[in-house]
Parts: structure tokens; sequence; C-alpha cells
């Protein structure tokens, strides 16, 4: 079970690695434009997505209510 516990520690660390790096490339985009050449196009890449969901009516919310489901109910081991 220590094994297990440890594999879910790294998963919850490259999450948060991941999270922190999508806050700092959605600043970056919205500060410095779509010309950066790592994190331009996470904003629009957001907005599509978005856009997807929005034009899927019950289906595209039930979809971001579950994705913001996920996201607030992860806890670290």
């Amino acid at each position: 079970m220590k094994g297990i516990d440890t594999v879910k520690s790294w998963i919850g660390a490259f999450t948060e690695i991941g999270l922190m790096l999508l806050a700092l490339a959605i600043v970056l985009a919205l500060l410095v434009g779509s010309s950066l050449p790592f994190f331009g196009t996470v904003t629009a890449n957001i907005m599509g997505l978005v856009k997807d969901m929005g034009s899927n009516g019950l289906v595209g919310l039930i979809t971001l209510g579950f994705i913001f489901w996920l996201f607030s109910n992860r806890k670290l081991a």
C-alpha cells in the first residue's frame, strides 16, 4: 500500500505543477499576447473548449460540471 500512496503523491505533485504552468501560461498570454513560443495558444485553446461545450447545450454543461468536480474534490495524499 505504501507504493500506491507514493504513486498517488507523485501524480498529485505533477497535477499541481501542471495547473501552476497552466495559470502561468494564461497570465503570460494575456499580458504579452499570443506571440509566446510555448504558451501562445493556451488562451485560444481554452476559448475553443468553452465554445465547444457551450454549443453542446446540456451535455457541455454536464461535462463542465464534471471537470469542475474533478478539480475541486482533488486531495493530495
